[in-house]
């Protein structure tokens, strides 16, 4: 498993907070990591260009799954390195617009997952801010990060 925009800690911390978080979601199905399965992290430490080393280096270690979540650039790396590990993501984008999968009822090939769409929605968010704060004022912001391959639409 890694991800593209985090290091070890921030990821730890976060899969902590939420209930169930890997190994105790493991251990419910039936799996003790370190006994009947391994879990191989990978870290880009916010470097997307490690990315496609990662992603060949689980291929290299034949890994069962790879999973990735948030980064659609280690989607897109895992992708590039492998046509027959099952590659499971969670993306705020469009995994269509991406080539990641051929449609969202029948993504096809060997990768999965759940996207949010929550780009699609920044212009009906700014819309509805519009509207529940009336202003005479005509510019509005919204920050993005220009490097996330999400943005680039």
């Amino acid at each position: 498993m890694f991800r593209s925009s985090d290091s070890r800690p921030g990821f730890i911390r976060r899969i902590r907070a939420l209930p169930g978080w890997i190994p105790q979601g493991l251990s419910e199905a039936g799996y003790v990591e370190g006994r009947n399965v391994a879990i191989e992290y990978r870290w880009a430490d916010n470097q997307n260009d490690r990315l496609p080393m990662l992603a060949e280096e689980l291929v290299s270690r034949r890994v069962a799954v790879i999973a990735t979540g948030g980064a659609t650039a280690a989607v897109i790396a895992a992708k590039a390195a492998t046509s027959t590990i099952p590659i499971v993501f969670a993306v705020g984008g469009d995994p269509v617009k991406f080539g990641l999968v051929a449609s969202l009822n029948r993504p096809g090939g060997n990768v999965t997952g759940v996207s949010f769409l929550s780009n699609m929605l920044v212009a009906k968010q700014l819309e509805l801010l519009r509207e529940l704060i009336p202003c005479r004022c005509h510019d509005r912001g919204y920050v993005v990060n220009p490097n996330n391959p999400q943005r680039r639409v």
